[in-house]
């Protein structure tokens, strides 16, 4: 199974079929409401407005880092408008370590090595959906680090 194979519900329950992000690249990031890096959200979204035509980001609310996103999928869009202006795609909430971990982060251990250890680690897909590079959270996504990929 490839990335264009996955198929998650957005945050607002509609279906998203990564098949669409063929040919493009992606900045998968797992983001959380009450972390200190959540301030990474407006980042993300001055990412978004900067290289949107070079690059899909998409955040994906999980909580499993000291309970950060505690909060429901319509609770984090709420949130994630009314604070930071969110546009990019954000995807309902999934747990992305652990027994119960989403398999869209099972395969992306397979392929890049590299698991999140908190809140707003990012990977970026390049367009044949191959993972070309693991950011941890320290590292803001308007860091050279990123959008020298894009």
């Amino acid at each position: 199974m490839g990335f264009h194979n996955f198929k998650l519900q957005a945050i607002d329950g509609k279906e998203i079929d990564f098949d669409k992000y063929k040919g493009k690249k992606v900045l998968l990031v797992n983001v959380a409401s009450a972390c200190g890096y959540t301030p990474q959200y407006e980042d993300l979204q001055m990412l978004s407005n900067q290289f949107g035509n070079k690059v899909e980001v998409i955040g994906i609310p999980a909580n499993n880092f000291g309970g950060q996103e505690p909060g429901s999928n319509s609770e984090i869009q709420e949130f994630c408008k009314a604070n930071y202006g969110v546009t990019f795609q954000m995807l309902e909430k999934i747990s992305v370590v652990g027994k119960d971990r989403h398999p869209l982060y099972k395969w992306l251990e397979e392929e890049s090595g590299k698991v999140p250890n908190w809140n707003f680690c990012k990977y970026l897909i390049n367009e044949k959906g191959e993972v070309v590079g693991f950011f941890p959270s320290a590292v803001n996504p308007l860091e050279e680090a990123i959008t020298s990929k894009l």
